[in-house]
């Protein structure tokens, strides 16, 4: 066994009751706080940002196959079509990642109910069109059997509590062509709920009512949503449909340049976690560096003997750096399993609330991430360690006949 880690190890068990003990279970508190800090937010903004993305793909998918927008706004052309192309569609089905490929229709809608109205925007979607597992549906999903289009609809939460409607409930639309209104009177089939602004402004139709409404053959469309198993291929895809499968006037966008206020705001709180965990990182690493200077002083005598006796500097350095070592590993385990209870606890009852209309959701999300916990632990040890190696000079100060004539 290596000589200087035995006499750490056994140092720090021959330390019950003394000044000593004391402060390195202050040391492994302070740690153990430390990581455990770090862990949970890190948890926290992870969870932050994949609940958002995932509502937002949730309802809007992945990538956009739309007409050009020379403004770069990628806003809609209405009142210009493209026309379903089943063999481009099939095309982009076939794209590793792609799970579906979805025409739609949208265009901006006045819905009126109980003398009230809110302005929306209607998307009109065919059968093959589902809500993700991250969008709250209730009540039914549209019904299509009709032959000519399907007289439902579905809301939003937050725009039927505007609207003081429920399911079952006819609302009347008020489509604005040509400077004249046409009107349609629509049942609502369902309810959705992001707890997004900018979702909540959409409503769920047939495709064949806006198709009609703006005098459209049944082949016309504003687009393709294509959705993918994994946002982090977004790019990839986008580009594949780009330079290989559509030609002018279509483009392919991501619902990250689509939207990317929110995805800039997201950057915001990774960076607001960054500074977090550099501080708490700097604090563990000047707690231990205290502590060992601590011990160096209190231990001062220990120190002057192992010298007398022989002992190179490098390895009563060591001493104190695997004191340093265990106390971190000590501290780190502690912080774990600190973070962790606190994470289940926020994931099983929701301890934790926000306001929805600030951020999006009810309770504060957690999300863990096993190798995020991995590199929190390992690079704190290794900081701990080699931050260490400046305070134990101080072994050199200190004159085995000064410090024994004490004894």
């Amino acid at each position: 066994m290596n000589l200087s880690f035995f006499i750490a190890r056994r140092y720090l068990i021959k330390q019950k009751g003394s000044f000593s003990s004391f402060i390195i279970r202050l040391a492994i508190v302070a740690t153990a706080l430390s990581v455990a800090v770090m862990i949970v937010a890190m948890a926290v903004v992870t969870g932050f940002n994949s609940a958002i993305t995932d509502k937002l793909y949730s309802f809007t998918g992945h990538v956009h196959v739309v007409p050009y927008d020379e403004t770069n706004s990628n806003a809609l052309n209405y009142s210009e079509p493209v026309y379903y192309n089943r063999k481009l569609a099939d095309s982009i089905k076939m794209i590793p990642h792609v799970l579906a490929v979805s025409p739609f229709v949208e265009l901006p809608v006045i819905v009126q109910a109980h003398g009230e109205v809110e302005g929306i925007a209607l998307k009109g979607v065919n059968h093959d069109y589902r809500f993700a597992k991250g969008i709250d549906v209730s009540g039914k999903l549209i019904d299509y059997s009709d032959t000519f289009y399907s007289k439902q609809i579905i809301l939003s939460q937050t725009t039927a509590e505007r609207l003081n409607v429920n399911i079952g409930d006819t609302v009347q639309l008020n489509f604005l062509q040509n400077s004249l209104p046409r009107i349609r009177r629509v049942k609502v089939s369902g309810l959705y709920h992001t707890g997004m602004e900018e979702m909540d402004k959409f409503a769920i139709c047939d495709i064949r009512l806006l198709q009609r409404i703006n005098n459209w053959t049944a082949d016309s469309i504003n687009g393709y949503q294509v959705d993918l198993d994994n946002e982090k291929h977004a790019d990839t895809v986008a580009a594949f449909i780009h330079y290989n499968l559509i030609n002018a006037p279509l483009e392919a966008y991501t619902t990250a340049e689509n939207y990317s206020f929110i995805f800039d705001w997201l950057k915001l709180q990774k960076l607001n976690g960054v500074i977090l965990l550099v501080i708490m990182a700097a604090v563990s690493i000047i707690n231990m560096g205290a502590v060992l200077l601590i011990l160096m002083v209190d231990r001062a005598m220990m120190i002057g003997l192992l010298k007398a006796l022989g002992m190179p500097f490098e390895t009563t350095r060591n001493i104190f750096l695997g004191i340093a070592a265990l106390v971190g590993a000590v501290g780190i385990l502690v912080g774990n399993l600190f973070a962790l209870i606190l994470c289940w606890l926020q994931l099983t009852f929701g301890l934790l609330k926000l306001p929805e209309a600030a951020y999006y959701m009810k309770y504060v999300p957690v999300k863990i991430i096993w190798w995020h916990v991995a590199l929190i632990d390992i690079v704190t040890l290794f900081l701990c360690v080699l931050c260490m190696w400046l305070p134990t000079l101080y072994i050199r100060r200190i004159q085995p006949a000064k410090v024994l004539q004490f004894k």
